[in-house]
């Protein structure tokens, strides 16, 4: 049985993962979180064998957590199962540690499959994207860009989007608020921009392009 644990801050969501896997004959859900900090919790005192979670939360983004589990429970497998876009957020996931990246529009079994194909060693993206990836062809504007984007580059630009100031993004990312000006200058430079205000705009325009 693959254990799984369910991470998201929507109840509804939670309890609808239950039930599709609660009669399912190879995948257990041992818990269910509802943000990153509940996800390291659970894992410390827990056998968890894939994670399926969200990567906004308001306590410790997805890709702060994913980091964490990459150094710490490396035999941990981790799916992002995130309404934002695939191509605008994935390659960062899985270069920060997942293994696999789900956007909640699919239907279970798809879900089903990305946690057996993870299981068995494999990454889980989209056809779309894998086919985009393996012949170098454009995703859109916003995806090219944010592949241009370092991992932390990307949490820094994420964690500004949702309203986070300096000292938060120092003490969620475990850098010093000096580091995060750095990155926000880099940010600015590629987005070609010159104040937050802007910068914030131009991230979320690119996501929607």
């Amino acid at each position: 049985m693959i254990k799984l644990l369910i991470a998201d801050n929507h109840p509804i969501t939670r309890k609808g993962l239950e039930v599709l896997f609660s009669a399912s004959s190879n995948i257990k859900i041992v818990g269910s979180v509802d943000d990153g900090e509940a996800i390291l919790d659970f894992v410390k005192k827990n056998p968890v064998d894939i994670i399926l979670t969200e990567a906004d939360f308001p306590k410790l983004n997805g890709l702060t957590v994913l980091r964490h589990l990459k150094n710490d429970y490396p035999d941990i497998k981790t799916i992002i199962f995130s309404a934002q876009p695939e191509e605008v957020y994935a390659i960062n996931a899985i270069k920060a540690g997942a293994q696999g990246y789900l956007n909640k529009s699919v239907n279970v079994i798809t879900i089903n499959e990305a946690i057996l194909k993870v299981n068995d060693g494999g990454i889980h993206l989209s056809n779309d994207l894998t086919q985009q990836l393996a012949f170098g062809t454009r995703v859109n504007k916003g995806g090219t860009f944010y592949k241009k984007l370092s991992t932390r580059e990307a949490e820094v630009l994420k964690l500004l989007t949702i309203g986070r100031k300096n000292k938060e993004i120092s003490k969620e990312l475990n850098i010093n608020e000096k580091t995060v000006s750095t990155y926000k200058a880099r940010l600015m430079r590629k987005l070609k921009v010159t104040n937050l205000v802007d910068l914030v705009n131009q991230a979320k325009l690119s996501q929607q392009v």
